[in-house]
């Protein structure tokens, strides 16, 4: 039986998680995916809790469905965040954590990576954010099986569910990774999508959308405000503004989902059946 099966779906029903990654990596973030998901056609979202900003997203928060963005990497030039934990080995030359996955997986302390995770977790609990999934920024933790092993273990500590790749990518990774997740017990949608179209990505999302599968499907975007902030900071930020205006103020897109049949919901429906079983 599918998960979407186990929620009370039909077999064929479309399920669809539209969730604003980077909650807490700046300003103009914090405030467009707070707009995308009171006003807009958001569902989730994920909050990178060592960012500079993220205090300023958990006194935001009123109740959201929200995870945990859990976070290894810092990947912008000049703009820099560490660990919440003493875990030397997870920083790089300039104090912050490394830029790349490749750095973390050649120089990080396995029992740092815990520690620092479990951390980010606890702080964002501790914020009062009722945390409903975890993901990992980059997918840092998905692609090489010891670090699995740590999303893994948190997933089933927390009783959240994670963020996985389809099962297309198991090969292209190495090992089966959802397999090992339902062996625990752990829930994750059957389908992941990250909208890639950067500017114009309305053509990218109406294609996804008329190619769903049955299932639960998780689209994910990176919703920001055009602020000189964003602008200096990210290298990417016309394609985080234009995700911001698809999950906000494109009506299209709302009569696009309608039209693929599409039903929405968030990840802490999810969390409620890997917690009843």
């Amino acid at each position: 039986m599918t998960t979407a099966e186990r929620l009370g779906y039909a077999p064929d029903d479309r399920v669809l998680i539209i969730n604003c990654d980077d909650l807490g990596v700046c300003h103009a973030a914090n405030l467009a995916v707070y707009q995308a998901l009171r006003d807009g056609l958001a569902t989730s979202a994920s909050l990178m809790v060592p960012c500079p900003w993220a205090r300023d997203a958990a006194a935001r928060y009123r109740g959201e469905d929200v995870g945990v963005h859990l976070t290894l990497n810092a990947e912008y030039e000049r703009y820099r965040w560490g660990p919440i934990t003493q875990a030397p080995s997870l920083l790089d030359g300039d104090g912050g954590f490394p830029r790349t996955m490749v750095d973390v997986w050649d120089h990080a302390d396995l029992d740092e990576v815990r520690r620092e995770l479990r951390a980010q977790v606890e702080r964002a609990i501790l914020w009062g954010v009722d945390v409903s999934h975890l993901d990992s920024h980059m997918g840092t933790l998905q692609m090489r099986p010891e670090f699995f092993d740590v999303y893994l273990d948190l997933a089933v500590e927390f009783g959240l569910p994670l963020r996985l790749s389809g099962a297309s990518t198991e090969r292209d990774i190495g090992f089966p990774f959802r397999r090992l997740a339902a062996e625990e017990g752990v829930v994750f949608p059957d389908h992941l999508i990250l909208v890639r179209g950067g500017v114009g990505s309305r053509q990218t999302f109406d294609q996804m959308l008329q190619s769903l599968r049955p299932g639960i499907t998780e689209i994910y975007v990176h919703p920001a405000l055009d602020t000189p902030e964003l602008r200096d900071v990210a290298d990417d930020w016309e394609a985080r503004v234009d995700d911001h205006a698809l999950v906000t103020a494109d009506d299209g897109v709302r009569h696009a989902i309608e039209q693929a049949g599409a039903v929405l919901t968030g990840y802490r429906e999810l969390r409620e059946l890997q917690r009843t079983g």
